[in-house]
């Protein structure tokens, strides 16, 4: 353990490192632990087990067994025991948020807001365990036909690594939600909560309805493409996504896939520079490093305004300051890992070699306690032109590149020529305006005068290689349900 670690930190660690499945602890067959790692302080959290194909075959097989008992659960009493589990989540929110802030950098601040999501995201999906309704279809005299929902049976979730309580908490929910067991696979980098999670949840459900395992790309393949898995879902980039999909075809089975984008943030001339600096600033979501599919990070800023905008932005990204991501006063965090701090620092340097202009940031931070981290100032790009480097591929960090544009149509062009489309956000006075452009922007979730929230009960999704699916809505829960159809010839007999 390294010095730079706090009591506090120690104390909600989990004491459980090994796999959890079938109701209980297990040691990997392979005997493998990895080292996960504290990014801010660049010492090691301890050992964590790592799974492979036998420990999912493993855990496969209990998860089956638990859908067993689950699936016949009433749907209100599946609620309740929902229910019971966001109160633990509320209740601990506060050692979980410090626990995903030493495990993957992100402000303690911030994991605390995660916290309280994961438990809205647990209640609302408890609240709709009634509405997975099927229809009755006419077809005259003594016949019925209707359709019915039944949960699919075991379901693999494949977790990214910036929220990584909120992504095991909350994505845990629609399925159990619909009567199916989970398979959680935390991120490798931060597999922490995870860990505790299943600690806090350990007798609360059947036994094998809701499992960890920790590991690498072993055993995310093996998930998706274990022929008992009935779903399997991710969180990740592009190349992961596709890697999902290939492995899944082995069993034709379905997959949800929440995937990267190169997201765009449009500002139109009648828009007011600060409130459009203030949103560029929001949009990147700097107080996670910019490690954010959603993050808005090309801004298309129209030439009457775009000096006033980019003069303004040093000042309005000042207040994220890289710190110890512990420190509840830290209002940014470290990036996840050093192989990652090296590969955000080579789109950096690609931009500047490029011919960008750097208005802010564009080096790492070194100073005091932040000498062993993985920090990154908040970096915006000027001058970018459509074929650099930073303004093509997803970064997955702090860094910003402001586009001028004064023709819409070649604007929109630009917008759209990439693969990739999860989110925009468009700012205009001229609501027609906007909302015309929110029709001709190739993207699953458009803000208007807003960006980066999420609201639960909305779908969440991309277009093009962003992912297939949607989430934080019913639609999320019937996902993880076949439909059924019945026919009843009643004068059969």
């Amino acid at each position: 353990m390294d010095g730079a670690r706090t009591p506090d930190i120690d104390a909600a660690l989990p004491r459980q490192r090994d796999l959890y499945f079938a109701g209980g602890w297990h040691t990997p067959i392979s005997g493998q632990y990895d080292e996960t790692m504290n990014p801010g302080a660049g010492g090691t959290l301890g050992r964590v087990a790592t799974a492979g194909q036998g420990d999912v075959d493993a855990a496969v097989a209990a998860a089956r067994k638990g859908f067993l008992e689950w699936r016949d659960v009433v749907p209100l009493e599946r609620a309740r025991i929902l229910k019971e589990i966001a109160a633990l989540l509320r209740k601990h929110g506060d050692e979980l948020a410090l626990i995903d802030a030493a495990n993957c950098g992100n402000p303690y601040t911030e994991m605390r807001g995660d916290a309280i999501i994961a438990a809205a995201q647990m209640e609302f999906f408890a609240g709709l365990v009634t509405e997975m309704k099927g229809d009755t279809i006419p077809m005259g005299p003594e016949r019925v036909n209707m359709s019915v929902r039944e949960p699919m049976g075991v379901v693999a979730r494949i977790l990214a690594f910036n929220h990584p309580f909120m992504f095991c908490g909350g994505k845990m929910a629609a399925p159990l939600a619909a009567g199916n067991a989970v398979i959680i696979k935390p991120p490798v980098q931060a597999p922490l909560s995870a860990l505790r999670l299943a600690e806090l949840v350990d007798g609360l459900l059947p036994a094998g309805v809701f499992n960890v395992l920790p590991g690498g790309t072993e055993a995310g393949a093996a998930l998706a493409e274990h022929r008992d898995v009935a779903k399997v879902t991710l969180i990740g980039s592009v190349a992961a996504g596709r890697a999902v999909m290939r492995s899944a075809s082995e069993t034709v089975k379905p997959v949800l896939l929440e995937l990267g984008g190169k997201n765009a943030l449009i500002a139109y001339p009648d828009s007011d520079p600060d409130k459009v600096a203030g949103a560029i600033v929001a949009g990147m979501n700097f107080g996670w490093c910019g490690q954010s599919c959603g993050s808005t990070s090309r801004a298309f800023l129209h030439d009457d305004l775009h000096d006033a905008v980019v003069d303004r932005l040093a000042d309005a990204v000042a207040r994220f300051k890289p710190g110890v991501p512990n420190d509840p006063k830290t209002t940014m965090g470290a990036l996840v890992s050093r192989d990652h701090f090296d590969r955000v620092m080579a789109y950096i340097d690609s931009g500047k070699s490029e011919g960008a202009r750097v208005v802010t940031g564009g080096h790492a931070v070194t100073e005091g306690p932040l000498a062993e981290g993985c920090f990154i100032a908040p970096t915006i790009f000027a001058d970018v032109r459509p074929n650099m480097t930073i303004a093509r591929e997803e970064i997955f960090g702090p860094v910003l590149a402001v586009r001028r544009w004064s023709d819409e149509a070649e604007m929109l062009a630009e917008v759209n020529a990439l693969d990739v489309g999860l989110t925009a956000a468009i700012w205009s006075r001229d609501l027609a305006t906007a909302h015309r452009a929110a029709h001709r922007v190739d993207a699953g979730f458009v803000w208007i005068n807003e960006v980066g929230r999420h609201f639960l009960g909305a779908p969440f999704g991309g277009v093009k290689q962003s992912g297939i699916g949607r989430e934080e809505g019913i639609g999320e829960l019937l996902s993880f349900t076949h439909e059924k159809n019945i026919h009843i010839h009643l004068a059969g007999q």
